[in-house]
């Protein structure tokens, strides 16, 4: 009988799944790190984990582990090499969240563009002039420039279109062609097109552990810019980003991942001025929870019926998973 730890509070939507999957048992940990669920990992069959890391330590810890399914897409806390020594398959949940992490992306370059944490401060702390200070920009007729067209991307793009703003794409992975059936521009160069940014939208992974945009890249860009990521924590050079947005070389940002998660007290970006920060939450609407929960959980109980997607396991390829 499979043995299933689950690392972190789910929707209760996946645990019922696993209540009335026949044939298993399982844990389930509330508490998201690696001290809460590591103990447990030794008679674990299969493990379900959040957004905490799973080192090689924690691989060796797992000595029945036949499959580890991660609550959502993205996997760069999880050490894939020891994995793939042990031959288990890490599964990510499909395309379940795209939907809420491009209206995340939209929220925060519109909460930033209108100034609507320090109109907020403002009102409350009784500074109603604050409105005369017209540091409100409009997002119509902006050059919003997206760095990745996958899911994510195109949802960007698709909400951005209809506030009139001109959408520019990179991705080296997709056709012009396709990105200008979706009403965008194609650019070859993201150093070519940086300094016509309004704004700048980053959807692509972490590439070897350096910033995709840092000093010399924000450099480029216009003193009235305003970035977003809400893909992975060290896209973006933060120190980088601090030191602009300090500095007033920047508009403003939204973060809604980090390097560090949580923060440090004393972490330089908590003290930034026009930067509005979230706990890494944008793919975590109730809708999107539950169809992550369900489907990390169905990961799991397809790997041990045989039915694993090949698609969804990331290192099929190495531990010979097909």
């Amino acid at each position: 009988m499979p043995h299933i730890l689950v690392a972190g509070r789910i929707h209760d939507a996946g645990v019922e799944r696993l209540r009335n999957a026949p044939g298993v048992t399982f844990d389930l940990i509330e508490e998201v790190s690696t001290e809460s669920y590591a103990p447990l990992l030794d008679k674990a069959d299969g493990l379900l984990i959040r957004t905490q890391p799973m080192t090689a330590g924690e691989v060796e810890l797992g000595k029945n582990l036949k499959v580890v399914s991660r609550h959502g897409v993205g996997y760069d806390s999880v050490d894939v090499k020891a994995l793939n020594e042990r031959g288990i398959p890490l599964a990510i949940v499909g395309d379940v969240n795209s939907c809420s992490v491009a209206e995340h992306t939209l929220m925060m370059m519109l909460a930033v563009a209108k100034q609507a944490l320090h109109h907020d401060t403002g009102v409350r702390s009784g500074d109603w002039g604050c409105r005369n200070a017209f540091s409100a920009v409009e997002l119509a007729g902006r050059t919003l420039l997206l760095l990745g067209f996958g899911r994510i991307g195109q949802g960007v793009a698709k909400l951005a279109l209809p506030f009139g703003m001109h959408v520019a794409v990179y991705d080296p992975f997709q056709s012009d062609d396709f990105i200008r059936e979706q009403g965008c521009t194609p650019v070859a160069s993201i150093d070519t097109s940086l300094p016509d940014a309004d704004f700048l939208s980053v959807h692509m992974p972490l590439k070897d552990g350096k910033p995709l945009i840092g000093q010399p890249e924000l450099a480029r860009m216009k003193a009235s810019a305003i970035i977003v990521n809400t893909a992975r924590g060290g896209i973006i050079d933060e120190r980088a980003l601090s030191d602009a947005l300090h500095a007033g070389r920047l508009g403003g940002a939204g973060l809604d991942v980090l390097v560090d998660e949580p923060p440090a007290v004393g972490d330089p970006l908590l003290d930034c001025p026009r930067l509005l920060l979230s706990p890494h939450v944008a793919g975590l609407t109730q809708e999107a929870a539950m169809r992550m929960s369900v489907a990390a959980v169905e990961n799991i109980l397809n790997c041990f019926s045989g039915d694993l997607d090949p698609a969804l396991v990331v290192n099929a390829r190495e531990v010979g998973f097909s």
